[in-house]
């Protein structure tokens, strides 16, 4: 397994920050091209790379498709990057894959749909409020830099691991690298290591190839500030230790997701006050503490307390085959099947191995202080998550997994927490012996408030693309 080449690797891909507690991720947009880049030069100076520190910030840069072009990125070079890149989150290509429809449909987001696009991320990490947005003013475009704020969100300390619905997340991240295995493995007490090719451009990834690369002609780079490409020496690398970022804003209906649950449960099991928790953690597939009910079928063994090191060292072929403990069709086995989908389990675990994505996220919002009342308050999810491949990642798991109506054998069902209901049934199935329990007319708990695929450079590609011989289109 080869080493990350961190020097030349944006932090992001080898940590998620989460010992600096605050994020703040600025969309911005180029009006002007010049002015644009010379503020981005400033910015790429400090970007802070894949190597271990304890400064009490961080910050990180992406770049959406149009914003490559806007910066004034060469045709070729943009021919370069793969199909889903180049049509971005908002096309109707996309959309039909990820099933961005009705309420979700781009035309309604608040950002990066077609009446907002963005051009550039800024992620910038601080260990407090205080120091986010110290860093928030200091990086905030001002008059004459060029560039626009489409929108600013913020990820303030949360009181504990668990979502707004109230379910422990960040469970079972994969890792690629010796560097984070240790790290990862203290922190959910399991991990599935991969090739790091299939997170980081340039490196072997599971089916034993080096993932695709973006390149450029040799002669756009005459100082030679990137690697010789692969591809040839006619070319050099612009993709080398870079990833694709994908950016969703999933706003969560906590009251709704509660009031459904809490009817449901009613009606499946009428004298049980446990019921709603119950079903909503069949919805989930873990209960709240972030113990799997593979594991624990019956009850959750922490009584609802978050735990720091959840369990996830499980599959399902053995312990759990026929979803009687963790329904076939709940959120943690739609997202990652594991074991249990394939001729042997070897098998299943190969494959789901090779549509695994490195989650980035964080929460936005305040918790609930009473989830059966409306506050009127946005909360959800900043989901972001690192992939070398958007197709045969992130957007598989969306389309084949998530959304997929006929997943593991179930019929016109979606993920129940966070799939498209308007799209299919609108219902839930539990398995169980003799009678499966199904549960009708589920709402759409999370709705799509803006997004996109963003590029995610090497330093090297960084420092290339402000660099003037770069600029060649009007």
């Amino acid at each position: 397994m080869t080493a990350l080449e961190a020097s030349d690797t944006q932090g992001l891909v080898a940590t998620s920050f989460s010992h600096l507690t605050c994020a703040a991720y600025e969309f911005l947009r180029v009006e002007n091209r010049e002015s644009a880049r010379t503020w981005l030069t400033r910015v790429i100076g400090q970007v802070t790379p894949a190597v271990k520190d304890d400064k009490p910030r961080a910050l990180n840069l992406a770049l959406s498709c149009p914003g490559l072009q806007a910066i004034g990125l060469d045709q070729d070079t943009l021919g370069s990057f793969p199909p889903a890149f180049l049509d971005g989150m908002t096309s109707a290509r996309r959309t039909r894959i990820l099933g961005d429809h009705g309420p979700n449909e781009p035309g309604n987001w608040v950002w990066g749909g077609p009446a907002n696009p963005v051009h550039v991320l800024l992620l910038m990490y601080g260990e407090n409020e205080a120091e986010r947005d110290r860093q928030l003013e200091e990086w905030t475009p001002g008059p004459g830099a060029g560039l626009k704020v489409v929108t600013t969100l913020l990820a303030g300390r949360q009181p504990n691991s668990q979502e707004h619905f109230g379910f422990a997340d960040g469970v079972g991240q994969p890792t690629f690298d010796s560097t984070t295995k240790t790290r990862q493995q203290s922190r959910t007490g399991h991990a599935t290591q991969l090739e790091p090719g299939e997170f980081v451009l340039g490196y072997e990834n599971q089916y034993g190839y080096r993932s695709l690369t973006p390149t450029v002609a040799a002669e756009r780079d005459p100082g030679n500030t990137l690697p010789a490409s692969a591809a040839g020496k006619e070319r050099h690398d612009l993709g080398l230790n870079g990833s694709y970022l994908v950016f969703r804003q999933l706003a969560q209906d906590v009251t709704t997701f509660w009031e459904h649950v809490t009817q449901a449960a009613g009606a499946l099991w009428p004298n049980d006050p446990d019921g709603p928790t119950r079903l909503a953690a069949k919805f989930v597939g873990r209960w709240p503490s972030g113990a799997p009910l593979a594991l624990h079928p019956a009850r959750d063994p922490f009584n609802g307390q978050a735990q720091p090191n959840p369990e996830n060292d499980f599959g399902y072929a053995e312990t759990d085959p026929h979803g009687h403990c963790c329904p076939v069709g709940s959120h943690i086995r739609r997202s990652n099947p594991r074991d249990s989908l394939g001729p042997t389990p070897e098998q299943a675990r190969k494959s789901a191995n090779r549509h695994r994505l490195l989650r980035r996220g964080r929460l936005y919002g305040t918790k609930s202080a009473d989830v059966r009342i409306r506050d009127g308050k946005e909360r959800g999810l900043l989901f972001i998550c690192l992939n070398a491949d958007i197709e045969r990642q992130f957007e598989f798991v969306q389309q084949t997994w998530i959304n997929n109506p006929v997943f593991a054998g179930l019929y016109d069902e979606a993920d129940p927490l966070i799939g498209n209901q308007a799209a299919c049934s609108g219902r839930f199935t539990m398995q169980a012996d003799p009678l499966r329990l199904r549960t009708p007319n589920l709402a759409s708990f999370v709705q799509v408030r803006g997004g996109g695929y963003f590029f995610l450079p090497g330093l090297r590609a960084l420092s290339f693309l402000v660099q003037p011989p770069l600029v060649t289109g009007p």
